[in-house]
């Protein structure tokens, strides 16, 4: 158990530090600084350390032995960040459905998306490893078609202009557009 405890907390610490790191360079260090937090709380923490594998998510083996995730459930309705926080009963369809999100959330969410990929890849991280990790989900993503389109021209514009260009684009972004 020990050693799922110090996985663990290994593990958020280096991605809360990469997405840290990629969200002062995209302009939103407030966010960056308090980015999953709620990992710490004791719904999220206790379940993490023990379904850590190291090689993936602990929501995927909670969600194997209970058939839930009950630190995801938590994890998505306190971060703002993950498209699954914006969802909202419609008052046309009487359903729930996706919901757009503001724009500083997606570029958190981009800057996790890129944290994520280097920290799970490890070594075998190319810029294109998180456009493939989106695109392999798409289909069965429940997500808002104008925010799905401006995550994608993110990650597409990481493959080809790489982190530097990109960052500092999505900053100038932030800076001069309030909406997408």
């Amino acid at each position: 158990m020990l050693e799922h405890l110090t996985g663990h907390l290994r593990t958020v610490r280096n991605h809360r530090r990469e997405v840290m790191r990629n969200c002062f360079r995209a302009g939103i260090p407030c966010q960056g600084l308090l980015h999953d937090l709620s990992k710490y709380s004791p719904t999220e923490f206790i379940p993490s350390v023990k379904y850590y594998q190291g090689t993936r998510s602990p929501n995927e083996q909670e969600r194997t032995v209970k058939g839930y995730s009950e630190a995801w459930m938590h994890h998505k309705g306190r971060n703002k960040h993950h498209f699954e926080y914006w969802t909202d009963y419609s008052p046309e369809t009487k359903q729930l459905e996706p919901v757009k999100m503001p724009l500083r959330y997606v570029a958190e969410m981009f800057c996790d998306r890129v944290g994520a990929s280097k920290i799970y890849n490890g070594e075998n991280y190319t810029d294109s490893k998180p456009l493939e990790y989106f695109l392999k989900a798409k289909a069965n993503r429940k997500i808002h078609p104008e925010t799905s389109r401006f995550l994608e021209i993110l990650l597409k514009m990481l493959v080809m202009k790489g982190e530097d260009f990109t960052f500092a684009w999505l900053k100038w972004y932030l800076r001069t557009h309030k909406d997408y």
